[in-house]
């Protein structure tokens, strides 16, 4: 069975994890992938070294990219239709939102031509949304017609969450009910399931972190949406209470310059380490106490998923699909705290008390890791998708 996998861009992120791990994971299944992928843009983290040295056929297409770019956008568009006549798809599966526009456009006019017998199933997955926080009420509106009229294309629409389905279903409008489905994210955390207490010492000393200090950490893109800013809030309320916070920064980005005078100006240059992008997340987790996510939106956050199972319990914004990650709050099954947006105060007193209290810290790390192992893990994925595929095709 033949999928054809289009993506906006190989970026650091989760959309890049799943399409390169379904790919390479669904082929001893009996699914035989074209992996397409756009340009990155200037100052993006790559993530194609995920790529596997066989077993995928990858198409690398310069004019798929982020930015609205009419003559690109339409460059793309014939070439994924030239694409796809040539491979002949059974399903054609896009990621993000312009790889979900301009990759149902062209499965819209390749079936047009293929015939009724050879007519591909459309899947689009919404990794989260770009129809919050992004961007203005008027262009808002015009993306939000957009998505309902490519949902009238698409045979089955996959929510990573269910709080992003419901956004999608009931507050947006796209699509019916009856096209979705949920399926969450799924990664190979084997790596950070193995943070132990040795792994932890070990990471402090690659990092050069007193063994003593209370380090709270986030990971990501430093962009604006990311909210890097309400992270530096956050910390200088935190380190104005406990001499012994420090705060590091996994990640890069258009901002880095700007956050870098901004943690300079609150006082925090001693107390906050940029690292620019890193591969070795175990030991950025391992290092860590407290993970804080300040995002204006997201879908399901990976880096929160990813803390978890290393053992890390997280404060975050109480935005998109964060609560399904975190777990039940207000229960006994919570693994971390919320706080609502732009809340810089309630953060900080969220990181306060699990910094004081490493009891709670220990067991709320302990039950987000195994609640992360149970939800998010990479076979989990490959066979719900799997199912997903079989059942359109049957």
């Amino acid at each position: 069975m033949r999928v054809a996998r289009i993506i906006t861009r190989l970026n650091v992120g989760g959309p890049s994890i799943q399409a390169i791990s379904l790919s390479e994971r669904l082929a001893p299944r009996g699914f035989d992938t074209l992996l397409v992928h756009g340009r990155l843009g200037a100052s993006e983290g790559d993530m194609r070294y995920l790529l596997p040295a066989g077993g995928v056929t990858t198409h690398y297409m310069a004019a798929l990219q982020r930015p609205i770019a009419p003559l690109d956008d339409a460059g793309a568009l014939w070439q994924l239709y030239r694409l796809l006549r040539h491979f002949r798809p059974h399903i054609v599966h896009t990621h993000m939102a312009k790889a979900g526009t301009v990759g149902r456009l062209a499965a819209l006019m390749y079936n047009q031509t293929a015939g009724r017998h050879q007519a591909a199933k459309v899947v689009h997955t919404y990794h989260g949304h770009v129809l919050e926080g992004y961007f203005g009420p008027a262009t808002t509106a015009a993306f939000v017609g957009i998505e309902r009229t490519l949902a009238r294309l698409t045979d089955r629409i996959v929510a990573i969450s269910p709080a992003i389905l419901d956004e999608l279903v009931h507050e947006h409008r796209i699509g019916r009910p009856d096209q979705y489905c949920v399926v969450p994210l799924g990664f190979d955390l084997a790596k950070l399931a193995a943070v132990d207490e040795h792994a932890r010492q070990r990471a402090r000393e690659t990092l050069g972190i007193p063994p003593d200090a209370h380090v709270v950490s986030t990971v990501g893109r430093l962009t604006a949406i990311k909210q890097h800013h309400l992270f530096l809030e956050t910390a200088k309320l935190v380190a104005d209470r406990d001499p012994s916070a420090m705060f590091v920064v996994a990640g890069d980005g258009e901002l880095r310059d700007e956050l870098e005078r901004a943690a300079r100006d609150l006082g925090l240059a001693d107390r906050i380490w940029f690292l620019g992008w890193r591969r070795d997340l175990d030991v950025i987790y391992g290092a860590t106490d407290v993970f804080l996510l300040t995002s204006r939106n997201e879908g399901t956050p990976v880096a929160l998923i990813e803390s978890l199972a290393a053992g890390v319990p997280g404060v975050s914004t109480d935005v998109g699909g964060v609560r399904d990650v975190i777990g039940s709050i207000g229960s006994h099954e919570q693994a971390g705290f919320v706080a609502p947006f732009d809340d810089a105060a309630g953060l900080a007193r969220a990181v306060d008390t699990l910094l004081r209290d490493p009891e709670q810290r220990r067991a709320m790390g302990e039950r987000g890791r195994a609640a992360a192992l149970a939800r998010y893990g990479v076979d989990r994925l490959v066979a719900d998708v799997e199912a997903l595929y079989r059942g359109l095709l049957a």
